[in-house]
């Protein structure tokens, strides 16, 4: 088991935690971490570009001219791949490029970007983090006194008033453990942890 401080949102050290090793300090493997990320990067692809081919063009499709005697080279249609204006030839069609991994792939990068974190000595752990009512400025002189300057707070439940003050400020997100995933803990510096968060991750990544 390993050990790390728990803090509260003045800085000031409270106490401390045993982190279960499987979870956040395991051996990181960063081609797993690189396969997952490209998973959900594909999956956000729109898809939808398109291009017109020489079927799907406006213009005559009688021949131009006649095929021989006019010196000048052989045309079938003015839809040619060859005109201005014409079709594309194996231009892109609307696609969907998202693929699959399985669920024990992707809770293995889950928990491998997290001990990345740890291992780095990015990993923060905060007793809880109230605010009483939803104001911008709270919250930006919190982070200044934490020394958070690009960070994933990761809390165990809602939090209205934490989520609305950091949503205007870049740099830092906020998400509730069910939705922690690899891109965006290894897309921030800082991973900040509330410590009843910690129990649910551990829960959900050992399931």
């Amino acid at each position: 088991m390993s050990t790390v401080e728990v803090k509260n949102i003045k800085n000031e050290k409270v106490g401390e935690i045993e982190l279960n090793d499987l979870i956040f300090n395991r051996q990181v493997k960063p081609y797993l971490l690189h396969d997952v990320v490209r998973m959900q990067r594909a999956a956000k692809r729109a898809g939808t570009a398109s291009t017109k081919g020489r079927g799907d063009v406006k213009g005559s499709s009688s021949k131009p001219w006649r095929q021989k005697g006019t010196g000048r080279a052989r045309a079938g249609n003015k839809r040619s791949p060859l005109w201005r204006g014409g079709g594309v030839v194996h231009g892109p069609k609307p696609r969907d490029f998202s693929f699959k991994l399985n669920r024990k792939v992707k809770q293995q990068a889950v928990s491998m970007a997290m001990s990345a974190r740890f291992q780095e000595g990015n990993l923060v752990v905060l007793d809880r983090f109230t605010m009483e009512a939803i104001k911008t400025k709270d919250f930006v002189t919190i982070m200044n006194v934490l020394q958070l300057e690009n960070a994933l707070i990761v809390i165990d439940g809602d939090n209205e008033n934490l989520s609305k003050s950091s949503r205007n400020v870049p740099g830092y997100k906020v998400m509730k453990t069910d939705g922690v995933n690899v891109y965006d803990i290894l897309l921030h510096d800082k991973l900040v942890l509330l410590q009843p968060a910690i129990s649910s991750l551990e829960e959900r990544l050992t399931a």
